[in-house]
């Protein structure tokens, strides 16, 4: 009998991203049954599929109070997920970087700014201590409401941060300028193995280095150093993941991780001519049908 699984996605991806589609076929050689089901769905029966897995849900960030009722809904129809439950409610807010820098991770400085808060900007650079600096929301995909600015133009952002503070939690980081020289190094890890990395660069000008903004990926080679520090991080997070992608700067031989992506990352299987079938035998063996 044939593995029935639901690979969750999005409106504006209702067949996967272009890059999550290259798992159909990998999954069918291998005797499962996919179908691409958006995650929004009312009406889906999840608990009749034998597993649900979470990939093209690239809105959830829009509709975090949705995505978590429907993480609620999966749990109480008995749904198998993968990512498990307890790792995709720990990875939805970047405040597990915490956690990985309590563990001894070496991840990007952070000041955590509480929706509501009265601090400027200019008062959190200076507590930050940078030239220049990167404003994010604590919830976050795909750079949204990404900004970066310099602490000497800092007055021009004001009302910008002001608005953002009043709706949302804010996260601001030192601006690392090895983004724009060597780019970001994208660790990836399929059935807690490391599969696979790639090398992302932003546009010329911007920092950036999601393909929206004009940034581009190409395939890239992971010291084994750097794949042990990247499972250290991974090691962290609750659950046994089926994916992950673990995201930092290498400088001088360190992983600084940037982010620890867990719930619908790009895995980048068009980079890789193996990742796709890779990934297809891990979620099988989890669903025991490989």
């Amino acid at each position: 009998m044939s593995a029935s699984l639901a690979l969750a996605t999005c409106a504006e991806y209702p067949g996967l991203s272009p890059d999550d589609r290259l798992l159909l076929p990998a999954l069918e050689r291998l005797g499962a049954a996919p179908a691409p089901v958006r995650w929004d769905d009312p009406a889906r029966r999840w608990g009749g599929f034998d597993a649900v897995v979470v990939r093209s849900c690239w809105d959830y960030h829009h509709r975090l109070p949705d995505f978590l009722r429907w993480l609620d809904r999966l749990e109480r129809e008995g749904a198998r997920v993968l990512n498990p439950l307890p790792t995709l409610r720990w990875n939805v807010t970047k405040s597990y970087l915490r956690e990985l820098a309590a563990a001894g991770v070496s991840v990007t400085p952070t000041v955590w700014v509480p929706v509501g808060s009265t601090a400027t900007l200019g008062q959190v650079a200076d507590e930050i201590g940078a030239e220049a600096v990167v404003v994010k929301p604590n919830v976050s995909a795909t750079a949204f409401e990404t900004w970066r600015f310099d602490r000497a133009r800092a007055t021009d952002a004001e009302a910008q941060f002001a608005r953002l503070v009043r709706e949302r939690d804010l996260m601001v980081q030192p601006f690392l300028p090895a983004i724009e020289t060597d780019g970001e190094l994208s660790l990836v890890f399929l059935g807690g193995a490391f599969s696979h990395a790639v090398r992302k660069r932003p546009r010329p000008g911007d920092f950036r280095v999601q393909e929206e903004h004009g940034g581009t990926a190409e395939a890239a080679a992971a010291s084994a150093d750097l794949v042990r520090q990247a499972a250290r991080a991974l090691a962290v997070a609750p659950g046994d993941p089926l994916y992950a992608r673990v995201d930092g700067l290498a400088t001088d031989g360190t992983l600084i991780v940037t982010e620890l992506e867990l719930v619908e990352p790009m895995l980048y299987f068009g980079w890789d001519a193996g990742a796709a079938d890779r990934m297809a035998a891990a979620l099988m063996r989890r669903v025991g049908a490989g």
